[in-house]
């Protein structure tokens, strides 16, 4: 390997990684995020960050942004975020102001929340066991992979008479299988109803050349086209581990996940074994 190479990236997270103290960190250290939140949303975002995307996408963009601050602003070559964590990724890497990466995070939240109202029933469901047996289930069902995260699990995505069907398939196949807690099929064709109205934010956004490599979790390699694939995002499947896979190729040994928990951490781990993971998020000191 070419000592020149990178060896260390830093990841930032998508939804399903919110924890309870986001907002004391957002609070902390950056607070001119948090006005700006609650200004946007019309509500302050994270108590009530369990009803849906239109919450739970801007306290998670805040509190990844704020935990990157109290790091210290840290920034490695390359930077790779998962699926919402592209903006997170692309602020970090000089890509794109945070003001307007958070005004994008609240309105890909509420356009993905007002798609999945509009077509209830939808959702995700978690598959864990061995892949090709997963994708059979996938394919036996009629639904679409949202989600390649590590090896033995995958995360399908459809409506949801759909999803009863490929737990029952998955059970017979041997395979564990968890319906996830959010109300959409995320990351499959039933968001292209509201992709129009995505790429017109995007068109309003001034997005600059990153100072450094940012990895679309989508292709699984640097943004050639960000407001493009940024757009895709809502109706394409999350290819991370191929987006891991791709990092290590590079020489990446060293990975640290910016923002709450330790999900991205442990799909790391469970992906590449030569390599070191950790998370930023530490508990808060009170008074520090």
């Amino acid at each position: 390997m070419d000592t020149n190479e990178p060896t260390t990236a830093l990841l930032f997270p998508g939804q399903g990684s919110q924890t309870e103290r986001m907002r004391e960190l957002v609070s902390e250290y950056r607070p001119d995020l948090l006005a700006l939140a609650v200004k946007e949303t019309g509500s302050d975002p994270f108590p009530r960050v369990n009803d849906g995307t239109c919450y739970a996408q801007p306290a998670m963009f805040c509190a990844s942004l704020a935990c990157w601050e109290r790091a210290g602003r840290p920034v490695s070559d390359p930077i790779a975020g998962h699926s919402l964590g592209e903006l997170a990724a692309l602020v970090a890497a000089g890509g794109l102001d945070a003001a307007d990466g958070l005004r994008l995070a609240v309105r890909r939240g509420r356009l993905m929340h007002e798609a999945a109202e509009q077509d209830p029933g939808g959702g995700m469901l978690a598959v864990l066991g061995d892949e090709r047996l997963a994708a059979r289930v996938a394919d036996d069902s009629g639904l679409a992979v949202a989600n390649e995260n590590a090896p033995g699990q995958i995360v399908l995505t459809g409506p949801g008479w759909r999803l009863d069907g490929a737990r029952a398939l998955a059970k017979r196949a041997g395979l564990r299988s968890m319906r996830l807690a959010v109300g959409g099929a995320f990351h499959s064709p039933q968001m292209r109803i509201v992709l129009p109205r995505f790429r017109a934010a995007l068109d309003q956004v001034a997005f600059r050349p990153p100072a450094v490599r940012v990895f679309s979790s989508i292709s699984a390699a640097p943004f050639e086209d960000v407001r493009a694939q940024l757009a895709d995002a809502l109706i394409r499947p999350v290819r991370w581990r191929q987006t891991l896979i791709a990092l290590h190729r590079l020489g990446v040994r060293a990975f640290h996940e910016v923002g709450p928990g330790e999900v991205l951490t442990k799909l790391v781990r469970r992906t590449l074994d030569d390599v070191e993971a950790s998370s930023l998020d530490q508990p808060l000191v009170a008074g520090a």
